[in-house]
């Protein structure tokens, strides 16, 4: 099942969808559902623990 970021208003901007798997995560745009990454599990893991962490940068 897709989800949206928290930080989503739902005014049309720029989202970001994710859907888990048994191997990882599903990531897509909200404006193309064509276009999906697939992200191993150990990967999506340390991507959210950076951005926990404010690591992150563009």
């Amino acid at each position: 099942m897709w989800f949206t970021s928290s930080y989503s208003n739902g005014a049309g901007g720029e989202c970001v969808e994710c859907a888990f798997t048994g191997g990882g995560a599903l990531v897509r745009d909200s404006k193309v559902e064509a276009g999906v990454i697939v992200v191993g599990s150990d990967a999506w893991r340390s991507f959210v623990q950076t951005v926990k962490r404010g690591e992150a940068t563009r």
